[in-house]
């Protein structure tokens, strides 16, 4: 499949992007928007078999990590930051027409940019593992956390208590936290190549986006709040989760229920990377509500 790398122009820094195949017939492209903020382009190389349908497969790495990896900038780690970027790069790339699946912040992005900005051409659009409400995402991680054991809900506490993320006890816990609910923290060498790969996480754009952790958002998104705007949506939206997801079952329901042209597709068994954790079965399902509103 024909590879094409390159970079935007953005803000005073550069916006890495890499295209997988190219449209033909009817196919419309796919922008992929990665979690994070921070996390990197990387892990949806495992969507790059779409590109065989007929359709360029898009992913970018968001200022502030990976391929456009910028640090030393605080005051860029805000919501309104990768807004601009997503649409200046939709203007680069000329994107008129385009489905758009963000995972975890990702699927923050999307809605935040549906809503703000109120773009066309947006074909259909797929939260996979994002969530509408930071308090409500932070009151199920800590919902969570009750079925950990007595020592590492006390290690989280203390940390949340005293805001010293660095004491051992803590990382330990939350690293058990996060292999439970999110992906393995270290990949076996059967993993695809691109989940195993080195890359520069985007650490300070997490910590002044979202926060130290998963449950406990203090950064530019803690007031991220758009429950009772999500039936201003009116493009097609497709919900994924997993049964084990930091995106519990609750938080996804609510998009469900809140947004009007909305579908929800339910992973058993799976935590935060249906993508990864049910390749096949995720591949299929995306290929096949692409076609339906191509």
């Amino acid at each position: 499949m024909k590879i094409q790398e390159g970079y935007m122009p953005f803000m005073g820094h550069e916006t890495y992007y890499r295209i997988v195949g190219e449209c033909t017939g009817n196919r419309k492209p796919l922008l992929l928007l990665h979690g994070g903020p921070g996390s990197g382009h990387d892990y949806f190389e495992v969507l790059d078999c779409l590109a065989e349908e007929g359709r360029a497969i898009i992913s970018y790495d968001q200022i502030g990590c990976g391929k456009s990896y910028l640090d030393g900038h605080p005051e860029l780690w805000k919501p309104e930051t990768w807004d601009r970027e997503l649409i200046e790069l939709r203007k680069y790339l000329g994107l008129d027409e385009v489905h758009i699946l963000g995972q975890s912040w990702g699927g923050m992005l999307i809605i935040e940019y549906l809503l703000n900005y109120k773009p066309e051409g947006v074909k259909s659009a797929i939260i996979s593992s994002g969530h509408p409400s930071s308090s409500l995402w932070s009151q199920e991680q800590h919902r969570m956390i009750k079925f950990m054991s007595p020592e590492d809900r006390a290690a989280i506490a203390r940390a949340e208590e005293t805001g010293d993320f660095s004491d051992p006890a803590y990382l330990a816990a939350n690293d058990r936290y996060m292999e439970a609910h999110c992906c393995d923290i270290t990949y076996p060498e059967s993993a695809p190549e691109c989940l195993r790969r080195e890359k520069k996480h985007g650490d300070e754009a997490y910590l002044y986006g979202w926060g130290p952790n998963e449950y406990t958002p203090t950064g530019s998104l803690k007031d991220f709040e758009y429950i009772d705007r999500l039936p201003e949506i009116k493009e097609p939206t497709l919900i994924i989760s997993g049964t084990d997801d930091l995106c519990t079952p609750l938080v996804a329901k609510t998009m469900f229920d809140g947004i009007p042209d909305s579908e929800w597709e339910l992973f058993a068994g799976a935590r935060h990377m249906c993508f990864v954790e049910d390749n096949p079965r995720y591949v299929k399902l995306l290929s096949g509500w692409m076609k339906k509103y191509d």
